[in-house]
C-alpha cells in the first residue's frame, strides 16, 4: 500500500506541482479523485474545511492541503533536496515557483476556455471525473466548469486581450523551448522548485488540454520534452551530452533564462505592482481584520497595462505570500551576494520583486492562508 495519498486531478494546476515533486522525490504515493467518502467525511475538515486539490495525507495520518504547502513539507523532510543553495539560484528557483503559480494563470485560463471547439469533450469528461457518481453528475459537472470559465474572465482573459494573451504566450514558448534546448531543467541538471512551479500551467493546463498541447508539441517540442521529463522519474536527459544531475556550477544563470525572465515582467511586474495597490487599499478598508481571518482568493481587480493593452485581473494575495519567500531570504544575505542578486534581477527587468510588497502579512495556520 502507498505511503502517501494524493487527492487530485490531471485537470487540476496545482495538482501538477505536487505530482511532479511526488514523482521526483521517488515518493511512494497513490493519486485518488477527490470524490471517495473518506475524503468527504474526513479530508475536507481537517484540511481546514477546503475541498480544495491537491491535497495529501501521509502515513501517519496528516493532511496538508495546497501544493505549497506539501512541497514545503518534503523539502524540509529531504534537507531541501531541490532547493538550490547558492544565491542567485535560489532566488530564481523562488521566483518561478511565483510566477508558476501566479504568474501565468491568464494564458493557462485563456487556452482552456475560449477554444471550445478544441477543449470541449475534453473537458467536460474531466470534470464529471470529479464529481461523484448520481443523477446529477452531469449538472454539477457543468456547474464547476462554468464556475472556472468565470474565472478565466476574471484573470483577464476576455476578448479585449485575447491578442496580448496570445503574443506573449507564443513568444514564450520560444524562449522557453531555447533555453530547455540545451538545459534539461531550469538551473541545469536537476529541477528546483522553481521547475515544480512552473510546471503547475504547463501540465495541467497547457500540456494536456487539446488546444494549447498542440501548439506546444508544433511550436515548442524542446519545451514539451521538459514537461514529459518532470513527470519521469528518471532523469530523462538523453538528448542532452552533461547528465551530471546538478544544478550549475559557481551560481551560473544562463543568458536564455534571463531572456525567459525578461520576457515574462512583461506583464507580471505591472500586474503584481496593480494587485498590491488594490490589496493594500483593501487592506486600509478593514478596521476590523482579525489575526487568523482566512485569507480569500481574491479582493478586486487591479488594472495594468502591457504592451498598450489595458488589462484587469483578480487581485489575489497568494502572490503576495509567495513573494515573501523570496524577499525574506533576499533579506538575510550579505551585502555582496544581495549586490548580485539585484543586479541579476536587474538585467530581466524584475528588480521590483524586491520591494512590492502587502501592508499585512499571511501566514498558514491549520491548513489556510490567513492574515497576521
Amino acid at each position: 500500500m502507498s505511503n502517501i495519498t494524493l487527492y487530485g486531478s490531471s485537470l487540476s494546476l496545482y495538482t501538477g506541482r505536487a505530482r511532479s515533486y511526488l514523482i521526483k522525490a521517488g515518493l511512494d504515493y497513490r493519486e485518488v479523485t477527490p470524490v471517495t467518502p473518506n475524503y468527504r467525511d474526513n479530508i475536507v475538515a481537517r484540511a481546514g474545511g477546503r475541498r480544495g486539490v491537491p491535497t495529501i495525507e501521509t502515513a501517519d495520518g496528516e493532511v496538508i492541503r495546497d501544493g505549497v504547502a506539501i512541497v514545503d513539507y518534503f523539502e524540509q523532510n529531504s534537507g531541501h533536496l531541490y532547493s538550490p543553495k547558492t544565491p542567485r539560484q535560489k532566488i530564481l528557483s523562488l521566483l518561478f515557483d511565483v510566477i508558476g503559480a501566479e504568474g501565468l494563470l491568464r494564458p493557462a485560463m485563456h487556452y482552456r476556455w475560449n477554444f471550445p471547439e478544441h477543449n470541449l469533450e475534453f473537458l467536460a469528461f474531466h470534470f464529471q471525473s470529479m464529481v461523484p457518481r448520481g443523477p446529477n453528475r452531469i449538472e454539477q459537472a457543468e456547474k464547476g466548469a462554468n464556475a472556472m470559465r468565470a474565472a478565466c474572465a476574471a484573470f483577464g482573459a476576455v476578448p479585449d486581450t485575447f491578442e496580448l494573451v496570445e503574443t506573449l504566450y507564443l513568444e514564450l514558448l520560444k524562449k522557453l523551448n531555447h533555453h530547455f534546448s540545451d538545459y534539461p531543467y531550469l538551473l541545469g541538471g536537476k529541477p528546483c522548485v522553481g521547475d515544480f512551479g512552473m510546471i503547475a500551467p504547463f501540465f495541467g493546463h497547457l500540456g494536456r488540454d487539446p488546444m494549447p498541447l498542440s501548439i506546444m508539441q508544433t511550436r515548442a517540442v524542446r519545451l514539451f520534452r521538459w514537461v514529459e521529463r518532470m513527470n519521469r522519474p528518471e532523469p530523462d536527459v538523453g538528448e542532452f551530452e552533461t547528465q551530471d544531475g546538478q544544478y550549475l556550477p559557481s551560481d551560473e544563470i544562463p543568458g536564455s533564462l534571463i531572456d525567459v525572465l525578461k520576457h515574462l515582467a512583461i506583464d507580471f511586474i505591472p500586474e503584481t505592482i496593480a494587485a498590491s495597490d488594490c490589496i493594500n487599499d483593501w487592506i486600509d478598508q478593514q478596521k476590523d481584520l482579525a489575526p487568523g481571518t482566512e485569507v480569500m482568493r481574491g479582493v478586486g481587480i487591479g488594472s495594468f497595462e502591457a504592451r498598450g493593452v489595458r488589462v484587469n485581473a483578480l487581485a489575489q494575495p497568494f502572490r503576495f505570500y509567495l513573494l515573501k519567500r523570496l524577499q525574506d531570504y533576499y533579506t538575510q544575505l550579505d551585502k555582496k551576494a544581495q549586490v548580485s542578486v539585484s543586479d541579476m534581477l536587474a538585467s530581466c527587468d524584475m528588480l521590483d520583486v524586491l520591494d512590492i510588497k502587502l501592508s499585512r502579512g499571511i501566514e498558514r495556520h491549520n491548513n489556510l492562508e490567513v492574515w497576521r
